[in-house]
């Protein structure tokens, strides 16, 4: 049975991206107003790193189309975040970006009202009211998620040799999508859990914090349909009709010659004038002697009409 909430109730949705990212986090809350009923009550918490002002500005499109609310979070000097993280044993070799490691610290980081809190990856697309997850019921649990297709590779070393911090007989989620019960989620000190668990030399091999995640919180979560989180999607899997799809590893649906399901669809999703600069803002970064003969610029005075 769902949970007991008001139709009047904030839906909280948290995104973590840096500002190469913003068209598709832009892309990932349109489908999601798009198709929901609860649109003006939907608050996105966007945690980020070097977001520009004029993609800041781009991002506030989705209040004046749909009437939600953004909340921008900058990370870049965040003391709550790099206390954590400076915390991790210091043999950590994957300690790449921090953008990877926000999820383990959303209730560190989210205002204490948001007792629901609905992550999801900025290279997904979501096609029902995501209200049916915020009124889902957790059924006791900390959090819902799916399993990954690909879990048994994630519980083993090479040649598929379980490690002994996972059972391959058990399941293991994906959390590019996550239900969390706040409180519940609160109460658990993930690196700390990890670490009691595995020696620092293990805990430098983890596959980020998803990896981290799944140890936390083994055996203690609800698993969702895989159509909530459908990964790695191609054009035969239009027919499955997905709830959310999650364009996982290099399918991403602004790649050129991938023949992605709803390819089209999530093109304009993203509109036009945000495609084509997002496109070329990549070619600039990849063919920089290319930057002087692209149009790079945000067009000004251009205002997005709220839907009535």
């Amino acid at each position: 049975m769902p949970q007991d909430t008001s139709p009047h109730d904030p839906i909280h949705i948290a995104l973590t991206f840096d500002d190469k990212y913003w068209a598709p986090a832009y892309t990932t809350m349109r489908s999601i107003c798009l198709v929901s009923r609860r649109r003006e009550n939907i608050v996105f918490h966007l945690l980020h790193f070097g977001l520009s002002e004029g993609h800041r500005q781009d991002l506030e499109a989705i209040t004046a189309e749909f009437g939600s609310k953004l909340v921008f979070y900058d990370l870049d000097n965040d003391e709550v975040l790099s206390r954590r993280i400076d915390a991790f044993p210091k043999v950590r070799a994957r300690l790449l970006n921090k953008i990877v490691y926000v999820r383990l610290f959303l209730t560190d980081l989210l205002p204490a009202d948001a007792k629901r809190i609905i992550y999801i990856d900025c290279d997904m697309m979501v096609r029902v009211p995501i209200e049916e997850l915020a009124d889902l019921d957790l059924q006791g649990h900390p959090l819902a998620a799916a399993t990954d297709p690909y879990r048994t590779g994630f519980q083993s070393r090479r040649n598929l040799a379980p490690k002994h911090w996972f059972d391959t007989t058990e399941y293991y989620f994906n959390a590019g999508l996550l239900v969390l019960d706040r409180d519940k989620v609160a109460e658990v000190d993930i690196v700390a859990k990890v670490l009691s668990i595995v020696t620092p030399e293990e805990f430098a091999g983890l596959y980020y914090d998803q990896e981290m995640l799944n140890i936390a919180f083994r055996n203690d979560w609800l698993m969702l349909s895989v159509m909530w989180n459908f990964q790695n999607p191609s054009q035969p899997h239009e027919a499955i009709n997905p709830h959310i799809i999650h364009y996982t590893g290099g399918n991403k649906p602004w790649l050129f010659r991938r023949k992605t399901a709803f390819k089209h669809m999530y093109r304009y999703m993203m509109t036009n004038e945000y495609y084509h600069r997002f496109m070329r803002e990549r070619i600039a970064r990849r063919l920089p002697f290319l930057k002087p003969f692209l149009r790079l610029e945000r067009p000004q005075g251009v205002v997005i009409p709220r839907r009535h």
